[in-house]
């Protein structure tokens, strides 16, 4: 099974190339994957129906969680699988003819359609609730690209979006659903929750299990489009026929199905199952037959038919008897045998007629009568026909809800739920009819419809189906024998009862004058009545008015929706940075300050203000609220800014004086790169801080600031006294030794015990970079760096209003000449950078500290293992160095220090490390072990390597593309909008000083 999985997403990954290579031929090489795994399963039928009755496979996944891949293929799931990749295959093989050869985005859909059949079976051989759910939502998202194939058409974007929130609200539901029962069974396992439903449902846990039971149905009635869920499903006739002829009425809507009778043997006597499957069933299957009626597109016609017969499966599967189980999943594949007959005729009269119209289409018969025999056979399955699939599954239906009706526990309902399954036969057959009138009879006062000749290939496709279709009428016994063991799973264990077979009954062409027998040839009678009085039919629906509209109902709910999400939007996000943070933080304080008070319980015992071996704390931390004070006060940005370093600078040398060497290094590494960042921006803003809170709210400010800060230092206090479990983290130095290989206990924390937890963070400073440079850049990301006209053209001493003339004319000359000597030309601010910007004295310490800085930042990277250091404060250090020089030399010094892109140094760092993780797990380890390698080498002696060093190498990488990022985005392009700026006319300029031609590229 996790073959054939693997099988088909990998071809789907490929698809686009094959496409590119044969065209739509590629589609005839999609269908062999569906096909071969048919023919697979047609193997395992041995397996299945043996003794043990299912074939099991299960891998572990995240064993601590108990989840698991966990596959099952039984009777059920074997006859699902039969109607999804059986049907897959022939719907891919109709594709190759269906569409047209400069048909776009073929490659997509083929690997979508495929895609689709994957996880379809993966749905239904699932045996854990969380992975049929990942299956689940597969199959949505999959659904919802597909339906909206054509983008450029509204109508199509419009239903898969609909249809996308519809399914997935109801997904939603059955989540919650699924964990729920899984919560309550101690176990994920399906057919382990099956095995004990009885204890399940009568037990201490049984309103909660009948509640998550209804949750599973909410997810399984807006997947198989029940009332009032089923106005997605004609509005899913946007996408291309072969995706209605399999997604909707062969595989997807059946998965809502499938779900019910997967849990209907444990569940159905749960205390709202019979309301919910009988009741919206019988609603679903009348409502779509009557609507079916009214439509003048034969492809809704069929849609809605389909809405019909997904409420009597529903019914049926659902009901929960023997019989009722066996006529169900009769019916299920009886029906995905002629539906998609039906639906593939209407994609070729579609494509050879060029419309769907019953009042366009006359004498299509005529013109292709292979065509209308075919078409023939699978509508008068689905009016039920003998001779025919349809006839002998609807037989069992009947059976089944007649015995239902006589039973004396059903009451009354039991005749209501028969009635209404007759009339909804007699829509069936009408509809039936319809179809067949409307696209193929000659029809007086229209035009024959022109009707290109069709291509053998073409039909091959329905033909098959319809062929299956006969054959499976007239030989019902082996279909019989596959679903046996289903039905045996609702045998009553009463000594009176029989023999599991005698309770299901069989599958038969003919089982004698029956009460079933006589209620077909009612419906039979009924339905050519209202055939042949359609046109009585039609005025009499005209004149009956619209009654609630499921769609119209949709659509008012959606804007309501939008409504209030505009109502709160414009009541909260204001634009006010003072309003978000009082909320923010508001919030943030008063539910754990009322969780303490609530409590009510004492303070823990040995607390201090200040550690008795190390008083100078107290100096540092009055440092601390001295810094944050002055912050506050602050009226020049650059001052509130240095100040707040000042605070960070202090808990750096908290860190320090606590014993953690490594964390203060990191801390003041960190501190100091933000600061440069703050001072880089802040050249865009005002020095000074305007439009400050009024002093109406000050007290307010404070009242939240001194709030948030004392809950948080009470919230940290209990939290730490209520520990009652010894910390994992005295482990960790035992484990950093003999597992890390390190003496660094944070370090190997870092990149070998929680390597998952840096892998995360390092993918985090990636998106930021990413992040920072869009808001920056408008096209890559600022690695080209042009020359600028300031200093090589002598327009720099011109445009700041010096004249050349003057004393300050023939410095800056002279300087210029000084700035445009050839020798020496390692640091190249003296040929880029404007002299009155340069500074002699930092570019010689610059030249004094930047390879120390660099050869120090590998010193950490390489010795962080064991001594404090590491890839991240060996990755800041380099930044910081690529800073120094930066400063020193401009915008050009950076592009001559760093050739290789930041965006390039990213994705380098993120491979290293994720190389680092996958090598392990290929070699026979588990991701991210780490390995310890001794060697001797000349020279150096004893060598002691540990691999992951090459992880931290990585998280060295990605931190240097971060801060070149951070360098070129804030300073390097806002340096570039400066000189545009003074180089521009002052004819050209606004009254702020920007060019008025300049677009601008950076800006966000």
């Amino acid at each position: 099974m996790v073959t054939v999985l693997a099988v088909h997403f990998s071809v789907a990954v490929l698809a686009p190339l094959l496409f590119r290579a044969w065209g739509r031929n590629a589609f005839y090489a999609l269908a062999v994957v569906p096909a071969g795994s048919f023919a697979w399963l047609l193997f395992q039928h041995a397996p299945v129906y043996s003794a043990a009755g299912a074939v099991a496979e299960v891998f572990p996944w995240i064993p601590g969680l108990h989840l698991e891949f966990a596959f099952r293929l039984d009777a059920l799931a074997w006859v699902m699988s039969l109607l999804v990749l059986g049907v897959g295959s022939l719907v891919l093989a109709y594709c190759g003819r269906y569409f047209k050869r400069k048909d776009q985005d073929l490659g997509a859909f083929g690997a979508q359609l495929l895609a689709f059949a994957g996880a379809m079976f993966g749905l239904v051989v699932a045996d854990d609730l969380l992975l049929l759910f990942i299956f689940w939502e597969l199959t949505t998202i999959l659904s919802y690209l597909l339906i909206g194939f054509a983008r450029t058409r509204l109508a199509a974007r419009r239903s898969a979006l609909q249809a996308l929130m519809v399914t997935t609200a109801g997904g939603l539901a059955m989540l919650v659903g699924l964990i729920m029962l899984g919560h309550a069974a101690g176990t994920y396992r399906i057919s382990a929750i099956l095995g004990q439903a009885p204890a399940l449902a009568g037990g201490a846990s049984g309103p909660m299990v009948s509640a998550a039971v209804v949750l599973v149905l909410v997810g399984a009635i807006t997947k198989s489009a029940l009332v009032p869920f089923h106005f997605w499903l004609p509005g899913a006739m946007a996408a291309p026929t072969p995706v209605s002829a399999y997604l909707h009425a062969a595989a997807m809507v059946k998965a809502g199905i499938y779900l019910v009778a997967r849990l209907a043997p444990g569940f159905s006597e749960t205390a709202y199952w019979q309301p919910v499957v009988l009741g919206l069933g019988l609603a679903t299957m009348l409502v779509g037959g009557y609507r079916a009626l009214r439509q003048t597109d034969i492809k809704l016609i069929l849609a809605y038919g389909t809405v019909s017969q997904l409420g009597f499966l529903t019914m049926v599967v659902g009901l929960g008897t023997p019989d009722a189980a066996l006529a169900g999943l009769a019916m299920l594949l009886a029906h995905g045998l002629f539906k998609a007959t039906l639906f593939l005729v209407v994609g070729i009269i579609d494509h050879q007629s060029g419309t769907r119209d019953v009042g366009k289409l006359s004498g299509v018969f005529r013109s292709s009568r292979a065509l209308g025999i075919v078409a023939g056979v699978g509508a008068a399955s689905m009016a039920g026909v003998p001779l025919l699939a349809g006839f002998v599954a609807k037989e069992s239906v009947l059976e089944a809800f007649v015995h239902h009706a006589e039973d004396p526990a059903a009451g009354p309902w039991g005749a209501v739920v028969l009635g209404g399954i007759v009339l909804g036969s007699i829509l069936t057959f009408a509809y039936s009819a319809r179809f067949m009138w409307g696209a193929f009879a000659t029809k007086p006062g229209v035009e024959p419809t022109p009707f290109k000749a069709i291509r053998p290939s073409f039909l091959a496709a329905p033909a098959i189906l319809s062929l299956l279709t006969v054959v499976y009428g007239l030989w019902p016994v082996p279909v019989d024998a596959w679903l046996q063991p289903y039905a045996a799973l609702f045998a009553s264990t009463a000594p009176d009862a029989g023999t599991p077979a005698e309770q299901a009954g069989h599958l038969a062409l003919w089982h004698g004058f029956t009460p079933a027998l006589g209620l077909t040839a009612l419906t039979f009678a009924l339905g050519l009545a209202m055939y042949f009085g359609r046109n009585a039919v039609v005025r009499l629906q005209s004149k009956v008015p619209a009654w609630v509209d499921a769609d119209r109902a949709y659509q008012l709910t959606i804007g309501a929706l939008d409504d209030i999400a505009v109502w709160v939007t414009g009541r909260t996000q204001r634009g006010s940075l003072y309003y978000y943070l009082a909320v923010i933080l508001s919030v943030a304080f008063v539910l754990p300050l009322a969780a303490i008070l609530a409590a009510r319980k004492p303070l823990p015992e040995g607390l201090y203000l200040v550690d008795p071996g190390s008083p100078l704390q107290l100096v540092v931390g009055a440092g601390i609220v001295i810094g944050a004070l002055a912050a506050v006060k602050a009226n020049k940005r650059f001052l509130a800014v240095l100040m707040v370093s000042v605070t960070g600078y202090g808990i750096a040398l908290m860190f320090a004086l606590q014993g953690a060497p490594d964390l203060a290094l990191t801390q003041m590494l960190v501190e100091t790169i933000i600061l440069v960042a703050f001072v880089l921006a802040m050249r865009s803003l005002p020095a000074e801080l305007r439009d400050r809170t009024g002093g109406k709210y000050r007290v307010v400010r404070v009242l939240i600031g001194l709030g948030f800060g004392t809950t948080m230092v009470f919230a940290a206090i209990f939290a730490m006294g209520a520990r009652i479990a010894t910390p994992v983290s005295l482990e960790f130095p035992q484990l950093a030794y003999e597992g890390g290989g390190g003496l660094n206990i944070v370090n190997v924390t870092l990149v070998d015990i929680r390597a998952w937890d840096t892998f995360g963070e390092i993918t985090v400073l990636a998106l930021a970079a990413t992040g920072v440079a869009s808001l920056i850049f408008v096209r890559g990301r600022g690695d080209r760096i042009l020359m600028s006209a300031s200093v090589a053209e002598g327009s720099v001493g011109r445009h700041h209003g010096v004249d050349p003339g003057s004393r300050d004319g023939a410095a800056l000359a002279i300087s210029r000449k000084f700035a445009s000597a050839t020798r020496d030309a390692w640091l190249v601010a003296g040929r880029t950078l404007a002299p009155e910007r340069r500074s002699i004295i930092f570019e010689v310490v610059t030249r004094l500290v930047f390879h120390s800085l660099v050869i120090f930042s590998l010193y950490l990277l390489l010795a962080g293992h064991n001594l404090p250091g590491g890839g991240f404060a060996g990755g800041l250090t380099a930044g910081l160095a690529l800073t120094i020089r930066y400063l020193a030399g401009g915008r050009f010094e950076l592009r001559e220090a760093t050739p290789v892109s930041a965006g390039a140094l990213l994705g380098i760092g993120l491979a290293i490390a994720a190389a680092s993780g996958v090598v392990p797990l290929l070699l026979g380890g588990q991701v991210f072990q780490t390995a310890i390698i001794q060697f001797w080498l000349p020279v150096f002696g004893d060598i002691k390597f540990v691999t992951s060093t090459i992880f931290d190498i990585g998280v060295y990488i990605v931190v240097v593309g971060l801060v070149l990022d951070v360098l070129r985005s804030l300073g390097a392009e806002i340096d570039e909008h400066f000189e545009e700026r003074a180089a521009a006319p002052a004819e050209d300029q606004e009254p702020d000083g920007i060019p008025a031609e300049t677009t601008a590229k950076g800006k966000a």
